[in-house]
C-alpha cells in the first residue's frame, strides 16, 4: 500500500505553523524564499493577524506545506500521489516538482492578488454541514450563492456576497444545518472570480510550470494531472470552479492510497480522510512534536498496511 501527502488550505494558518521548520537545514532555502517573495520575515508575518488576509495567507501556506515537505521529503519514501486543498493545490504542485518553491510562492502572491481584485468587496465563504447537496444547491439557486467545495455528501463550502450569503445561512439552519463562518473574505472557487482565471492561466504559462514528476489529484475533477497543460488549466480553473475535494478523496483512495500524511500547517484534510475512510492510517504532521515522529509513523504505518 501507498503513502499520499495533503497540502492544506486557507484556515489552517496560525502563529506557530512554522515552528517545526524554521531552524531546520533543509527548510531554509524554502523559507529565504518566502521572505524575499512577502518582504518580511515569514515567522513574524505568521504571528500577524493578517496571515488571514488573502495576500498574505496563500504565500505563508504554501511556504508552510513547502518547509515541512523539504524537513521530511529525505526520511519518507515517494509517495504515489499528491492532493491539495484550494491553495494547497498549487503547493502540491511543488511538492510532485512541477514548480521549484520560488515559482510557487511568487504564483501564490499573484492568484491572491488577482482574487482580490477579482472578488466583490464584500463576499467570503461559509461552512453548511447537514444538508445534502441536491438540497444545498436549491437553496443556493434561490439566494444567489455558489458551492465552492464539496468535503463530503453533507459537507459543503459555499461563497457569495455577504448579504447572500446571510440569507442563505437563515434558509439552512432553518432547515437543521450548521452554519460557520470561514476566514476567507473572497468567494474563492465560485464564478464571482471569473475574471481571475485567464490572468492566473498567463501567469502560470510565463512560469517554469513543467510535467509534475508524480501525480497530483485535480480539485476539479479529482483526475491525476500528468502534463504542463493540465498543470495550468487546473490550478487556473479551479479559482471559479467547484472543488470536489470528496471526490478528490475517494480517487486517492482507489488508487491505493492507505497512509495519508497532511503537511503543516492544520488537521482539517487529515480528518476528513479519518472520518470518510477508517480503514486508513490518517495522521498531521501537527500531532507531532516534530518531524522525526511523523517520519517515523509514516514508515510504520506503511509497513503494517502490507
Amino acid at each position: 500500500m501507498s503513502l499520499a501527502l495533503l497540502c492544506p488550505g486557507q484556515g489552517a494558518q496560525h502563529a506557530a505553523m512554522f515552528d517545526r521548520v524554521r531552524d531546520l537545514p533543509a527548510a531554509g532555502a524554502v523559507l529565504d524564499a518566502a521572505q524575499a517573495v512577502l518582504g518580511c520575515d515569514v515567522v513574524a508575518a505568521a504571528a500577524d493577524e493578517a496571515r488571514f488576509d488573502n495576500a498574505l495567507a496563500q504565500p505563508l501556506l504554501c511556504a508552510a506545506t513547502l518547509a515541512h515537505w523539504q524537513g521530511l521529503r529525505a526520511a519518507l519514501p515517494a509517495p504515489v500521489l499528491v492532493a491539495g486543498y484550494s491553495i494547497g493545490e498549487l503547493a502540491a504542485h511543488a511538492v510532485a516538482d512541477s514548480l521549484d518553491a520560488r515559482a510557487c510562492l511568487q504564483l501564490a502572491a499573484r492568484r491572491a492578488q488577482l482574487m482580490d481584485a477579482a472578488s466583490p468587496a464584500d463576499s467570503g465563504l461559509l461552512a453548511v454541514l447537514g444538508l445534502q447537496r441536491q438540497t444545498l444547491q436549491a437553496l443556493c439557486d434561490a439566494h444567489a450563492v455558489h458551492i465552492a467545495i464539496a468535503n463530503g455528501a453533507d459537507h459543503f463550502v459555499v461563497g457569495g456576497t455577504h448579504a447572500s450569503l446571510h440569507t442563505l445561512a437563515a434558509a439552512a439552519r432553518a432547515q437543521g444545518a450548521e452554519v460557520r463562518v470561514l476566514p476567507v473574505h473572497v468567494a474563492a472557487h465560485t464564478p464571482l472570480l471569473a475574471a481571475a482565471v485567464a490572468p492566473f492561466a498567463a501567469a502560470l504559462e510565463a512560469a517554469s510550470v513543467r510535467a509534475p514528476a508524480l501525480p497530483v489529484l485535480a480539485g476539479i475533477d479529482a483526475r491525476p494531472v500528468r502534463d504542463r497543460a493540465a498543470v495550468i488549466h487546473t490550478l487556473s480553473a479551479q479559482l471559479a470552479q467547484t472543488i470536489e475535494w470528496a471526490q478528490v478523496m475517494r480517487q486517492a483512495f482507489e488508487r491505493g492510497a492507505r497512509v495519508f500524511l497532511q503537511l503543516g500547517p492544520g488537521t482539517a484534510l487529515a480528518r476528513m480522510v479519518a472520518a470518510s475512510y477508517p480503514c486508513c492510517q490518517v495522521r498531521a504532521v501537527e500531532e507531532f512534536q516534530g518531524l522525526d515522529g511523523a517520519a517515523a509513523w509514516v514508515r510504520n504505518a506503511l509497513d503494517r498496511q502490507q
